[in-house]
Parts: C-alpha cells; sequence; structure tokens
C-alpha cells in the first residue's frame, strides 16, 4: 500500500444532537446570530451557528486541548 501524504480522512457522518436550553440562552443565541447577520451580511439560523461556536470553543480551551492531545496519544 502506497504512503500517501494525505491520510485517511476522519468519519465525517453528522451525529445529531437534542437539547433544552433556557429562554435566556436563546434569546442570547438569537442576538448573535442578528449581529453575525450584520457582520457578514449573511443571515443563518442559530442550529447551523451552534456546532462553529461549540468547536471554536472547544479549541480555545488549551487545557481541555492538551487533556484531549495526551489521551490521544496514549490511545495509539
Amino acid at each position: 500500500m502506497p504512503e500517501l501524504k494525505l491520510g485517511k480522512l476522519p468519519d465525517r457522518t453528522p451525529v445529531k444532537l437534542s437539547i433544552t436550553i433556557t429562554p435566556d440562552l436563546q434569546a442570547s443565541l438569537q442576538a448573535y446570530a442578528a449581529i453575525y447577520a450584520e457582520a457578514y451580511g449573511v443571515e443563518e439560523p442559530v442550529a447551523e451557528l451552534v456546532p462553529a461556536m461549540l468547536a471554536s470553543f472547544l479549541e480555545s480551551d488549551r487545557s481541555f486541548v492538551r487533556e484531549r492531545d495526551v489521551r490521544l496519544r496514549a490511545q495509539k
């Protein structure tokens, strides 16, 4: 088997997740979506913004990223 520079792509099958949030959080998410639309000129539904927001939050948590990487290396 040839060794390619690009490794095998990870599973990209979408996973549906249902959550319940408070009215205050819903209002904040709607406000964020409105400000996002003003900033970028594109209206995106809150449901489309939340996955990107969660990913950004997780990647910005340096302690989480370090610990996740340690655990991933340990699994190999």
